[in-house]
């Protein structure tokens, strides 16, 4: 019973500690340069957010009825 009092402890010790503040550099360090062809560098939330290529969007489009396939070009057999 003691034992599982303290894991519960521990687990809960341990979710509070998430970080609410504004993220900024560690003492001593700045940010990167600005881009070539930009004259500000970009701050913390600009440098976190991801481009669309990294994260792209997806289709929900469904498929109702089978189609066939098209010819793929690029599909060979191992040589």
């Amino acid at each position: 019973m003691t034992r599982t009092l303290a894991a519960i402890g521990a687990l809960l010790a341990l979710g509070a500690c998430g970080q609410q503040a504004a993220l900024t550099p560690a003492p001593g360090a700045t940010l990167p340069v600005a881009p070539y062809g930009s004259s500000i560098p970009p701050d913390a939330e600009e440098l976190l957010a991801l481009d669309p290529q990294a994260a792209p969007e997806r289709s929900v489009e469904l498929r109702r009825r089978s189609e066939e396939r098209q010819d793929d070009p690029f599909d060979l057999p191992p040589e």
